[in-house]
């Protein structure tokens, strides 16, 4: 089979093209067209994954659903905080940010005689096995975002602005980038560091970090489908990830802290399995965290951030907060 593309297809592509680079010369910006090209490019890339996530978590919620509400909150913050991270936050932090910096650091580096971190030149045999290479560094930064994710219950002040993302009491697939501008910048920088100090490629990042999202939002899926016993104690299943934002588990009471690999949760000893959690909520958030607008929301997290951080290093009863 060929691979030829049709010259209605040909045509458009090069109209959006030449109407991108007309615009950008017009605006005196024609220098910017390889970042601009790369901006779409990785902003496609986290539509497309964003679309897998709905290709795959709709059937599931809709015909094997763990619960189902007779009034079912909307859903258009949830969806915008989708978008937000996609096309905003990802190309411009994963990639952009990510890059300058690891090139700066490698420089720096370079100009000192020290050789840049990487995981093939730690261990050699690796540059033969790029596939082993990426999985590697996708445990690392696994491993890291599960320590970022219980520090964020233990400090109240953190809490804070992570409880919007646990206020969610109708959880979907949806609600995995529901979460304060505050802890996703906190969120990058940590994993940032992480992937510059085990020499993670500026090209990899990005799309390690599309797969946290892909296996993000299929954790928080409403559906009884799991991975068996198996692949649940190997990746957070659903139901592994549900029992973790149990409405009497907010706070510091939580447990199940992995993003996506629940061995971390296994040899740390927060894995709680024998849970059949059906409701998520944080008791001690107020409306406007549970149901509010995007504006609301980010305003509620941080009125609570300043409420906890003025009460103790510590994460209180949330049932209180």
């Amino acid at each position: 089979m060929g691979t030829h593309t049709s010259p209605a297809y040909s045509m458009s592509v090069d109209g959006i093209l030449n109407f991108i680079q007309s615009l950008l010369e017009k605006l005196g910006m024609q220098h910017y067209e390889h970042a601009i090209s790369l901006w779409l490019f990785f902003a496609a890339c986290g539509v497309a994954e964003l679309c897998i996530s709905f290709s795959i978590c709709t059937p599931l919620e809709r015909y094997r659903p763990l619960t189902s509400w007779s009034k079912r909150n909307c859903i258009a913050a949830d969806v915008i905080y989708a978008f937000f991270v996609r096309i905003v936050l990802y190309p411009l932090i994963a990639f952009f940010e990510y890059d300058w910096l690891h090139r700066q650091l490698n420089g720096f580096l370079q100009a000192h005689a020290i050789t840049p971190p990487s995981l093939s030149r730690l261990l050699p045999f690796l540059v033969s096995w790029p596939a082993i290479v990426f999985i590697a560094n996708f445990t690392l930064l696994d491993l890291a975002d599960y320590w970022r994710h219980r520090l964020s219950h233990r400090y109240g002040w953190w809490y804070g602005i992570h409880s919007l993302h646990h206020a969610e009491d109708q959880m979907t697939f949806w609600s995995d980038d529901r979460s304060h501008i505050l802890e996703d910048a906190i969120t990058y920088v940590w994993l940032i560091l992480v992937g510059l100090t085990i020499g993670v490629p500026s090209l990899q990042f990005p799309f390690l970090i599309l797969c946290f999202r892909l296996l993000g939002s299929i954790s928080h899926a409403n559906t009884r489908v799991g991975y068996g016993w198996l692949g649940g104690h190997i990746f957070v299943s659903p139901q592994f990830h549900r029992t973790h934002h149990a409405l009497r588990a907010a706070g510091r009471r939580s447990c199940n802290f992995g993003t996506t690999l629940s061995l971390w949760d296994i040899s740390f000893g927060t894995a709680r399995f024998r849970d059949n959690t059906v409701e998520t909520g944080d008791a001690g958030a107020e409306p406007a965290l549970v149901s509010g607008s995007w504006g609301e929301q980010q305003l509620a997290g941080f009125r609570r951030m300043i409420r906890l951080a003025r009460r103790g290093k510590k994460t209180p009863s949330m049932r209180a907060a």
